[in-house]
């Protein structure tokens, strides 16, 4: 068996010099019916490791009912069998700008702030997870016979607090959990991120996107001896919903990964291929977010400029970064050809969405069990994690007509007065006193109903743990409106088996609710899908979220993994929380 070493300069294998020339890809942003092609992509572009985080909340939606925590362990396993070795980041945190940057709702609903810190019931919990966990890894460890060559100590922790005992805490427990290859840390080039970030005896890495030279002197003052990496080297970035694309250009990119090379490092590209953000898992950002500015909400596409886009393919940034890779291959060897393009939809296809439900309806059919309170409970009280929550209140009357508002929404909710919409209320900052208020007024008596999506939890910074829903009250005038019936609608809920319940009907123009359609396909592959007109919701192709749509953009269309799709008929479902578009969607 081989063993992998932190040596005074370079990583080693077997006591022999090695430079790791990594990228990243999630395994959870990628189906798996594709895991072979992208690594084989990865590979082609010149590329000996791949990286890969790990979604805690993904893998354990309820406190101890866990789903799927074996994917991990198929994943290095695709990945051994590409030629590759595997980084992989456990967490518990992760940002990665997935919601609640990997830790999960019902955690960070009862601890809030107390999460990554020494805190015992976090790290109690903290504990359960990666015994479940962590066998996926340490059988799989290079000197067992497998691909992975480090693990990673939390993430970026310097980045977001100063709890040396936290850091030490849990590289023991990986340790004590059997981890026995290298460890590390990853943190920006700052003096305060590599204090608060790094453990003593565990490689320090830095994460940036330009600057090389001056990075890795950063680094040096706080650790002279071990190899130079960047752990993160940033060729794109990510898009927020209703803000402008953002773009790297290929030669800018190619030029500092050349840099980091001459500089003699290692290095992990992030994204090699992004992906996307399936099922609604997509994080959010604060703006200004030690103030708690507006909310931005991540779109469905994690394609972040990579060098192998969304789609599966080469783009002018693989072909630059494989030039450069090529040169640096050990032993001068020749790089393996490039996979062909994945397949695409033989030709556009239509699908027709004939069946309808008010949302009304989709709830009473498959949402949790109300409950009514003094004051509006949140998500995580109510057990959501990604989904809407129905808020139903009494303005008592009679009365004449008054200003309604919501103090502490998060993040955007639908107004209906006596079953009539009556407008659309944005979050707003992140305050629990902030106040939004429908234009016009309401007279009482009258029942008013909210209905309140989750834009993504904060992955990143101080605001990390924040509730959703609303978080202070719904009010009258100046008066607070109490006992309030609450009840949730989480994207999980959708399934199959449980739609038989759903009272379907014929649409109506315009009308919000749960549409449901089919479609035929002669030749599956990998399609786009749009949904012109429609304004926000998510939709499902043969059971599985796509994830999801907004007419506010950049993001026109939807992606369709060719695997979801098979020959002959596929239904496609559309949860529209807003105002419907043309019930006719095409496929291509």
């Amino acid at each position: 068996m081989a063993e992998f070493t932190v040596g005074e300069r370079d990583f080693e294998l077997d006591g022999r010099p090695v430079r790791l020339l990594s990228g990243a890809l999630h395994y959870f942003r990628v189906h798996e019916g594709q895991w072979e092609h992208r690594l084989a992509m990865l590979r082609a572009m010149g590329l000996n490791c791949v990286e890969t985080y790990v979604p805690w909340n993904l893998h354990e939606p309820e406190q101890g009912r866990h789903r799927d925590v074996e994917a991990l362990g198929r994943f290095l396993d695709a990945a051994e069998a590409a030629g590759l070795w595997a980084i992989v980041r456990p967490g518990p945190y992760i940002c990665a700008e997935w919601e609640n940057g990997g830790l999960p709702h019902w955690l960070t609903g009862t601890l809030g702030t107390r999460v990554r810190t020494r805190d015992p019931e976090y790290l109690g919990h903290v504990e359960r997870w990666f015994r479940r966990l962590l066998p996926q890894v340490v059988r799989r460890e290079i000197g067992r016979g497998g691909p992975v060559i480090m693990v990673q100590v939390e993430n970026e922790y310097g980045s977001y607090g100063s709890d040396q005992v936290y850091l030490g805490r849990l590289t023991e427990l990986l340790r004590d959990l059997g981890v026995t290859v290298p460890m590390f840390t990853s943190d920006g080039p700052e003096d305060h991120m590599l204090t608060g970030g790094s453990v003593p005896g565990v490689l320090a890495t830095a994460n940036f996107g330009s600057g090389a030279r001056e990075g890795f002197e950063t680094l040096r003052r706080h650790r002279p001896d071990g190899p130079l990496m960047c752990m993160e080297f940033w060729c794109g970035w990510f898009g927020h919903w209703g803000a402008e694309p953002v773009v790297r250009e290929p030669a800018d990119a190619a030029s500092a990964l050349e840099e980091i090379l001459r500089c003699g490092a290692s290095v992990n590209i992030y994204m090699a291929h992004g992906g996307t953000n399936f099922g609604g898992w997509s994080g959010a950002n604060r703006a200004g977010e030690l103030h708690g500015g507006e909310l931005r909400s991540i779109v469905t596409s994690y394609d972040y400029g990579a060098p192998v886009d969304e789609y599966g393919r080469p783009t002018e940034k693989f072909w630059l970064f494989r030039d450069i890779l090529a040169r640096h291959q050990e032993g001068g060897a020749p790089l393996p050809d490039v996979p062909a393009p994945p397949a695409a939809l033989a030709g556009p296809v239509g699908a027709e969405l004939v069946e309808w439900a008010p949302l009304g309806d989709v709830m009473d059919a498959l949402g949790g069990p109300e409950t009514e309170r003094a004051v509006p409970p949140t998500f995580e009280e109510l057990g959501v994690d990604r989904g809407v929550v129905r808020y139903r209140v009494e303005v008592p009357g009679p009365r004449p007509p008054y200003q309604l508002g919501v103090t502490g929404l998060r993040d955007r909710a639908v107004v209906y007065v006596d079953g009539a919409r009556a407008g659309v209320l944005g979050g707003g900052p992140a305050e629990a006193g902030s106040y939004t208020a429908l234009d016009g007024t309401v007279a009482g008596p009258a029942e008013v109903e909210l209905w309140v999506e989750s834009l993504g939890r904060v992955n990143y910074g101080p605001r990390l743990a924040e509730p959703k829903g609303i978080t202070g009250g719904v009010l009258h005038e100046r008066q607070y409106l109490h006992g309030v019936r609450a009840r949730g609608l989480a994207l999980d809920a959708f399934e199959d088996k449980a739609l038989g319940r759903v009272p379907f009907r014929s649409p109506e123009e315009g009308a919000a609710g749960f549409f449901r359609g089919t479609f035929d396909v002669r030749g599956p592959g990998d399609a786009g899908l749009a949904l012109p007109g429609w304004e926000r919701g998510f939709v499902w192709v043969n059971g599985f979220c796509l994830g999801r749509y907004w007419s506010v953009g950049p993001q026109e269309s939807l992606y369709v993994p060719g695997p979801l799709l098979r020959e002959g008929a596929n239904e496609v479902w559309v949860l529209e929380l807003e105002r419907s578009g043309d019930r006719r969607l095409t496929l291509g």
